[in-house]
């Protein structure tokens, strides 16, 4: 008789969640902290995967020395849970390195950040740093700000809101804008961490130059600042199907 070699049944492929990508990056990420840094740590879903990391090496004493400072209330109370040393940019004003994610990332590694709410406070952070490793799952990859047609925040005083948001939504007529302002699900405005309101941008082309573009809503009288974070992440990493990206 011929004896028969079959091949062994081929597995099938992982399917790995969204949630499961932004792990991997943000593991990734922290594969850049090093004992005595100064650390920024992000806010949203992904960055907590990291900061929850770094306190699992903190616990495991293979980091050591960390100082973070975190980027929202709600950072700070997860690092006091991990028993992460924490302090401000008044005490250090110049930070090694920042773990932060976006909401949207360009091919120029410009970024969208804020539809969590912390945009000003990470600004603020992460433009102190020496290094800001950004963490994205591939979904947040788009080919120009604004293309995923989701919101591109922008931080406002509460005084006279619908003036600042008609001001905003007439500056980028020519994109169609449509400036929201977002509420907090219980039909009342949501509220930052700083007390203020939050105007997001909905863009359906285009904003042009965004240097431009982000000079012009600065000058706008009520605004803070907006989500958009240029020329600030020095590397970002991408965590898909296929695998890490950097």
């Amino acid at each position: 008789m011929e004896a028969l070699s079959l091949s062994p049944p081929m597995s099938p492929p992982v399917i790995l969640t969204q949630d499961e990508l932004k792990k991997i990056a943000a593991y990734k990420a922290v594969e850049f902290v090093e004992s005595g840094m100064v650390l920024g740590l992000g806010t949203g879903s992904t960055a907590k995967h990291a900061v929850d990391r770094i306190g699992e090496l903190l616990r495991q004493g293979k980091l050591s020395n960390i100082v973070g400072i975190p980027t929202s209330k709600k950072t700070q109370e997860q690092a006091v849970s991990l028993g992460i040393p924490l302090s401000d940019l008044d005490n250090y004003p110049t930070i090694d390195l920042a773990i932060d994610g976006a909401d949207e990332v360009d091919p120029h590694l410009n970024l969208v950040k804020g539809r969590g709410g912390s945009l000003l406070r990470e600004k603020m952070v992460e433009g102190a740093c020496k290094k800001f490793v950004c963490i994205v799952d591939e979904s947040k990859l788009v080919k120009h700000l604004g293309g995923s047609g989701l919101a591109l925040p922008v931080e406002i005083v509460p005084f006279c809101w619908k003036f600042t948001a008609n001001k905003l939504q007439k500056l980028f007529q020519g994109s169609d804008c449509v400036a929201k302002l977002r509420n907090d699900g219980e039909g009342k405005p949501f509220v930052t961490d700083n007390g203020n309101y939050i105007v997001d941008l909905y863009l359906k082309k285009e904003m042009g130059d965004l240097q431009v573009a982000s000079d012009a809503i600065l000058r706008i009288a009520g605004v803070v600042e907006h989500g958009m974070f240029l020329d600030m992440a020095t590397t970002v990493i991408v965590a898909g199907e296929l695998g890490i990206t950097i």
